[in-house]
């Protein structure tokens, strides 16, 4: 199967000002994202998707593709994820090169491993479904069938629209939300759905010992007291 991993990386940072080329430790944060992705050995090609020249300048000093720059309209706020993968696809289709899947890397889960592309990329194969995303499990006490919203009358009612709650935490069926991390699927699914899910779903679980997202500042101070631990190791 032919993948190409994708590292989306736009300027104007709001929660964490210059995010993507921050320094981190000892180098800026997307060389984490980078590196990993390098090493990674079921990647078949990997490009940086940049509109901003600070982070592609910062991005050529680590041996990333980058055959173009994502035009600006694609860059907002409000720019929707898919319409970048979607540019990426068709520049390299128009130059006659094909993937069978996408392999999506953000730049802010910087301690994924190559090892785990990998290893995501082997049950993405095997299960046959239209995506793969990375998850961690819900902690109970925010398990969807014990939370509440909502209704007309100002009262609450079960979210998961049951009439009757679960008692016992041993009862409660696991949830996962999305990580972050990875984000895998298929191409014609990406292109004739605009989805990065489809109908089918597959899930690998992160090492929550060793993950982090960062969207805020404290976020980048747990990064920070992650990889001095990770560092100790």
């Amino acid at each position: 199967m032919r993948i190409l991993g994708i590292i989306p990386a736009r300027g104007g940072s709001k929660g964490v000002p210059g995010k993507n080329i921050k320094i981190l430790g000892d180098k800026p944060l997307i060389a984490y994202t980078i590196e990993a992705a390098n090493n990674a050995k079921l990647l078949t090609d990997v490009v940086l998707s940049s509109d901003d020249e600070a982070i592609i300048n910062c991005a050529k000093n680590y041996d990333v593709q980058i055959p173009f720059k994502r035009p600006s309209k694609l860059a907002t706020d409000e720019s929707p994820t898919i319409l970048t993968v979607i540019h990426a696809i068709n520049v390299f289709k128009e130059k006659g090169i094909l993937f069978d899947a996408v392999c999506l890397l953000q730049v802010t889960n910087p301690f994924r491993t190559s090892e785990f592309i990998d290893k995501a990329i082997v049950k993405f194969q095997e299960s046959n479904t239209d995506s793969l995303v990375s998850v961690l499990k819900v902690p109970n006490e925010f398990n969807p069938h014990w939370l509440f919203e909502k209704d007309s009358a100002d009262h609450l009612i079960i979210s998961t629209g049951e009439k009757k709650i679960i008692t016992r935490r041993q009862e409660l069926p696991e949830a996962y939300y999305r990580d972050g991390s990875i984000y895998m699927t298929k191409t014609d699914v990406i292109l004739n759905q605009q989805s990065l899910y489809g109908t089918s779903i597959a899930y690998i679980e992160s090492d929550i010992e060793n993950h982090v997202n960062i969207d805020t500042l404290e976020d980048w101070e747990k990064a920070i007291k992650l990889m001095n631990r990770i560092n100790k190791l």
